[in-house]
């Protein structure tokens, strides 16, 4: 669903404090600074796992290597070469700097280029996601939130005099360095607990027993709800929770506690009120990721339900074996446009099914052994937390101009580009508008 306010609407809100501003400076909307370019929509039957040029999807933008390439015919014009500017527009509306070599600019991701020199770069870069950010927050939907290059233009960000965007940038990452170092650190060990995770699990399931199909020690059934027109309330507004992809990635494994919408009579009438309990399995997009409901509930096609005699196959046996296999399940996706697997594969799938006891004691024994992973991986969450929000309290002394010193601001305007705020955003004006008379 788009947005509802202009970025304007939501800065005057005055709810989200990365955007206020010092007051000697100005606004000036994005797409007087810069070029907008959205991505070219590549015919999926040219979509290869290794041969080609790689495309550049949302799921790609902060990737060195892309999940799919493309080997048909294609315009240089939507060659994208390493450090360009990529928001994904579709989901969490992410800025990155594509940190891989050159690749296909792939459509629902857009790029800014032909910046003007009149605006640092960097500067445009720390200030640009706090905006996206806040119109992500106020963009409402039921399923995948949908960003427009013409938002994207209108952002007023702020306008400080040039050597006081060079000064801010070159404090900030001197700051951010050390900051960035630790949140690697972090993210290392994250990634050893999720290797740590997967030789427990492996081990959990090393016995040689019997095979069944799933779908024949359990139920397994597609999601259902009404998804056109998006923007019929009749379907909101009840009591009946309706839960995503995004819900099921957030309890991540676990229960999931929350939600965000709830259908109607009527719009429970378009879809399946789901036992409290039920095991489910994200089937699109981000494949294979599991979570129990904590209520009953509805969700939507690209969610399968599994339900099961606990006397046949102990659904928390299920869940953790599906987490050992999640990787290959997601090999075997289709990836065309949204990758996606179906019921029939989920129902063929071989899985080793222990007598009912075994199953339970493979359960509470990797329980045992995670618990301690748990409590490590929740520590680690808490500390890049922190850093996170100390990530956000400067920059937002960056924005409002309390981040340099009074020596540090007198020296910028000792630069020879020095001119306040209010005569560079003139001087922008001039030049789009001379912009626009070439273009004519």
């Amino acid at each position: 669903m788009a947005l509802g306010l202009a970025p304007k609407q939501i800065i005057e809100k005055n709810k989200y404090p990365l955007l206020n501003i010092c007051n000697d400076w100005e606004r000036v909307f994005l797409g007087n600074i810069i070029e907008i370019q959205n991505g070219y929509a590549f015919s999926s039957i040219y979509f290869t796992r290794e041969e080609g040029v790689p495309l550049i999807r949302i799921r790609d933008i902060a990737d060195e290597q892309t999940e799919n390439y493309f080997n048909g015919e294609y315009s240089d014009d939507f060659v994208v070469q390493k450090g360009d500017f990529l928001i994904g527009m579709d989901g969490d509306f992410k800025l990155s700097k594509w940190p891989g070599e050159r690749g296909l600019l792939n459509q629902r991701v857009c790029r800014l280029r032909n910046e003007s020199k009149l605006y640092n770069k960097q500067f445009l870069f720390f200030v640009l996601q706090p905006y996206l950010n806040a119109i992500h927050s106020e963009t409402s939907s039921v399923t995948v939130k949908h960003l427009s290059s013409r938002t994207i233009a209108d952002i007023p960000i702020p306008l400080p005099p040039l050597p006081e965007q060079r000064a801010i940038v070159k404090k900030l990452e001197s700051l951010f360095s050390s900051l960035d170092a630790g949140v690697t650190d972090l993210k290392k060990a994250q990634q050893q607990l999720k290797i740590y995770r997967q030789a427990v699990l492996k081990k959990a399931f090393e016995g040689e027993w019997k095979r069944e199909l799933l779908g024949d020690v359990s139920v397994v059934k597609r999601g259902k709800s009404k998804h056109r027109p998006r923007n019929d309330q009749r379907l909101f507004g009840g009591n009946y929770p309706f839960i995503q992809t995004g819900e099921i990635r957030k309890a991540n494994g676990g229960i999931v506690k929350e939600y965000e919408n709830a259908y109607s009579e009527f719009g429970l009438a378009q879809s399946k009120l789901w036992p409290k309990g039920t095991l489910c399995l994200t089937i699109a997009a981000n494949i294979g990721e599991t979570a129990f409901l904590g209520f009953d509930a509805c969700f939507p096609d690209s969610v399968v339900g599994i339900t099961s005699d606990i006397k046949v196959l102990n659904l928390y046996y299920l869940n953790y074996y599906i987490q050992l296999t999640k990787q290959e399940i997601d090999r075997v996706a289709s990836a065309t446009a949204q990758k996606n697997i179906n019921v029939d594969f989920l129902e063929n799938l071989e899985i080793p099914v222990p007598n009912p006891d075994e199953q339970y004691k493979i359960v509470k024994q990797i329980e045992s052994r995670l618990s301690v992973c748990d409590s490590i991986e929740q520590n680690i969450k808490e500390s890049l937390e922190k850093a996170e929000a100390l990530r956000q309290s400067i920059l937002k002394k960056a924005f409002e101009g309390s981040l340099l010193t009074a020596k540090e601001l007198e020296e910028c305007k000792k630069a020879a580009d020095y001119e306040p705020a209010s005569v560079l955003l003139e001087r922008i004006k001039a030049e789009q508008k001379q912009a626009i008379k070439q273009k004519k």
